[in-house]
């Protein structure tokens, strides 16, 4: 399995940073998780397939973690050469279906119907389904009313991406002994704010969830000005990596 972290900024622009999403290549499945603004072309930048990418998961609705699906769609459609034929499935918390004919009904009233299959699947919190080979299990966590947090298994190996998420010890339980742990790091203590992750909550989650890497994303400029290892490393003694765009790793 193979992680290559897209994009790793959160809403703030930044030049070195796009919005959240994630490319998860595991056998036959290209799995994208999110797909924020800039996420598509950075993927050309990157030298990402996104051409092939076979499931997209959104772990909520927030604008820095949707806002490029219709481009996506498009690019599909319009982009390449042939045009896409092989069906795409996305799957999402419970309400996914509406918030793509909202993106329908504002962007390209094609999306659910773009020249190739569209197949959406609402996974409750909680739920599990077969991705090929891959198996994807989704966990709420509290950020927003919809939100998940999603694990990502094959061949015996486990990646959890938390997307956005407050401080939460059952997130922590459920990711106990995973192979790599990619979790938001937003924002600084000082900047803190009820519904994000900061160094210190980071730290907090790995000690319950003790999983063999750690490795953060999802940064708002502020939180990049601290000394983002040294603070974690009072409370977790693992390994800490510092995602960026483009950075890629075997799991």
């Amino acid at each position: 399995m193979r992680l290559t972290t897209i994009g790793t900024g959160a809403a703030a622009p930044d030049a070195r940073r796009v919005n959240a999403g994630h490319l998860v290549e595991a056998g036959g499945t290209k799995l994208l998780l999110d797909c924020g603004s800039g996420v598509v072309h950075r993927m050309a930048g990157v030298g990402a397939d996104w051409s092939g990418i076979t499931h997209l998961a959104l772990t909520h609705f927030d604008a820095d973690h949707v806002s490029d699906v219709a481009t996506l769609f498009v690019a599909w459609r319009w982009g390449q050469l042939p045009a896409r034929s092989a069906p795409i499935t996305v799957i999402g918390p419970p309400g996914t279906r509406a918030l793509l004919e909202r993106i329908a009904a504002a962007l390209w009233d094609k999306l659910l119907a773009p020249g190739y299959p569209v197949v959406v699947e609402e996974l409750a919190a909680g739920g599990t389904i077969a991705l090929g080979d891959v198996t994807l299990r989704s966990q709420k966590v509290p950020h927003t009313d919809e939100s998940v947090a999603y694990s990502v298994e094959h061949a015996g190996r486990r990646l959890v991406y938390t997307g956005d998420t407050a401080a939460d010890d059952a997130l922590g339980a459920w990711s106990h002994g995973c192979d790599l742990l990619l979790a938001e790091c937003s924002l600084p203590e000082e900047m803190a704010v009820p519904t994000h992750l900061t160094p210190e909550r980071v730290a907090r989650l790995a000690a319950t969830a003790q999983p063999r890497r750690l490795v953060l994303t999802h940064f708002y400029p502020p939180v990049e000005r601290v000394d983002i290892r040294s603070l974690v490393a009072r409370q977790w003694d693992g390994s800490v990596e510092l995602a960026h765009d483009g950075w890629s790793t075997d799991i």
